[in-house]
């Protein structure tokens, strides 16, 4: 067994990369990473008991040698004794339409492909053939994007396939077509089994084996950012380091271990700051996630802004750092851009990511929550009131001459009210213009709204603005109690007993 062969064997084992009896789809673009890998492959298929299938996309990008090698490919899996899907893809209409770069499209349609006929075979694992300096160009390319952990940790071995690597309902044309696919809700593993394998050491391989792998022009065009660091950054800097591509190699395999434990604790921070949120937004407890490490607080809000936005690949380091001052620091209601349309929203006692311009409700507030559209509950003053709305509980009764003000108005979803004997009353929303005479001014009144600012009510939960309300002539507390008597209302949550 030669030397590549065995490091393959021993990386496929070690990382558990494919198991006995699956099918793996193996990516070949008929360049030399991707046929060393399928050779490969093809020498391991009965040792690790794996059945095979080639896929190979044109992706539309280099007319008739892009067809010439799909050719190939599909000629030289049926020289191998290997079943073989060809796609083709016209990715610089799909990048136009999508308004996406023509490496992220081409990236994106290919694991598309990639996808589909894993799906159409039943297909455990994709095997791609990434290898060690393609692993340093993505380090390098990831530090010149001020990527965090995510990024600098590079590629893994083996990483789940998922929504984040396609697009969704795109023209794909396939040889043979596909349908009616065995598994049409698989999300295949994708795995790199020379990652560890440097492009000399392939190479070399392929020479030894008699290999014959085309070679694409597009793999010098210097207009792509991967190529100038392929052929003038990473050259450069081997004059100040001759391994430097191993080197960025183990710096993300160290990174990326560092990486699983900052996942783990920022899985248990999410757990913890989270709050119940509105449909397409998710909102923080603002002082649970200001006590969390600098490292947590970004995690957290890189994990809302994937939550928000799966296909989201481009967050970058002064987003995340913009967000977080202004989280730290920022009044209630200020605000800080997010990329994918989104915003974060201080406001009180919470942190809203969400869609920029929105104003969904903190639902994460424990208080109760009255639908504006909601009418019809008026009780006469002094009448015993009990009402549900959804969770909570809204009562009513007459204040008693031994009630304790004090203890009553401690609770902030309790209040009693000094109303006129015989009065109808009405629980409803705030309108513009309500005003009521708090306990403490002397009988002088002053504007619902500002009491609920005061009180740090958010201004999604404050009701809805609609006509002024007419202005209503409360008694003075200090009247004769014939014509004003005291009420209690209060808000509970619903209590359910578990069945026995």
């Amino acid at each position: 067994m030669s030397d590549l062969l065995a490091r393959a064997t021993q990386a496929i084992e070690r990382h558990a990369l494919c198991a006995a009896g699956q099918t793996v789809v193996v990516g070949v673009s008929g360049g030399v990473d991707s046929l060393v890998l399928l050779h490969v492959l093809l020498a391991l298929r009965d040792r690790l008991n794996i059945r095979l299938h080639v896929a190979t996309l044109d992706h539309g990008l280099r007319g008739a040698a892009g067809a010439a090698d799909a050719d190939f490919v599909r000629t030289t899996a049926e020289a191998w004794g290997v079943p073989c899907t060809a796609g083709r893809a016209d990715v610089p209409a799909l990048a136009e339409s999508l308004r996406l770069g023509t490496e992220e499209t081409a990236r994106r349609v290919r694991y598309t492909f990639l996808l589909q006929v894993a799906r159409q075979v039943g297909a455990e694992r994709v095997a791609v053939g990434h290898q060690r300096d393609d692993q340093a160009e993505t380090v390098l390319l990831h530090l010149l994007r001020g990527s965090g952990l995510s990024g600098l940790r590079g590629m893994a071995p083996a990483s789940p396939l998922t929504a984040s690597h396609i697009l969704a309902d795109i023209p794909l044309h396939c040889d043979p077509p596909l349908e009616a696919p065995a598994a049409p809700h698989l999300w295949p593993v994708l795995i790199r089994p020379l990652l560890e394998v440097s492009r000399a050491e392939i190479e070399a391989y392929a020479a030894a084996h008699g290999l014959q792998p085309r070679a694409d022009a597009s793999n010098a065009d210097l207009t792509y950012l991967r190529n100038r660091l392929r052929h003038q950054v990473l050259p450069l800097l081997e004059t100040l380091n001759p391994n430097i591509r191993q080197t960025l190699a183990q710096t993300a395999d160290v990174l990326r271990a560092d990486a699983e434990v900052l996942e783990a604790a920022g899985a248990e921070a999410l757990s913890r700051v989270t709050r119940p949120s509105p449909p397409g937004s998710v909102v923080f407890d603002r002082a649970v996630w200001t006590d969390l490490p600098l490292a947590l607080k970004r995690y957290t809000l890189r994990a809302a802004v994937r939550q928000l936005r799966p296909d989201l690949r481009d967050v970058t380091y002064t987003h995340i750092a913009d967000a977080v001052m202004l989280a730290e620091g920022g009044r209630t209601g200020a605000r800080a851009p997010l990329p994918g349309g989104l915003t974060l929203r201080v406001s009180y006692g919470v942190l809203v990511i969400g869609p920029a311009g929105g104003d969904a409700a903190e639902v994460g507030e424990d208080a109760p929550t009255l639908d504006p559209a909601q009418s019809g509950l008026s009780f006469t003053a002094g009448e015993t009131v009990e009402h549900t709305f959804g969770d909570w509980v809204f009562s009513a009764r007459l204040l008693h001459p031994d009630d304790d003000l004090s203890a009553l108005h401690a609770d902030p979803l309790c209040a009693a009210l000094w109303v006129p004997v015989g009065a109808t009353l009405a629980l409803r929303t705030r309108q513009a213009g309500d005003r009521f005479r708090p306990r403490g001014l002397g009988g002088h009144s002053q504007k619902l709204a500002d009491t609920l600012i005061a009180m740090r009510v958010p201004a999604a939960r404050q009701g809805v603005r609609g006509r002024v309300a007419e202005p209503f002539a409360l008694p003075d507390p200090r009247e004769d109690s014939r014509t004003a008597v005291g009420v209690v209302v209060r808000w509970q949550r619903l209590t359910v007993l578990p069945r026995l």
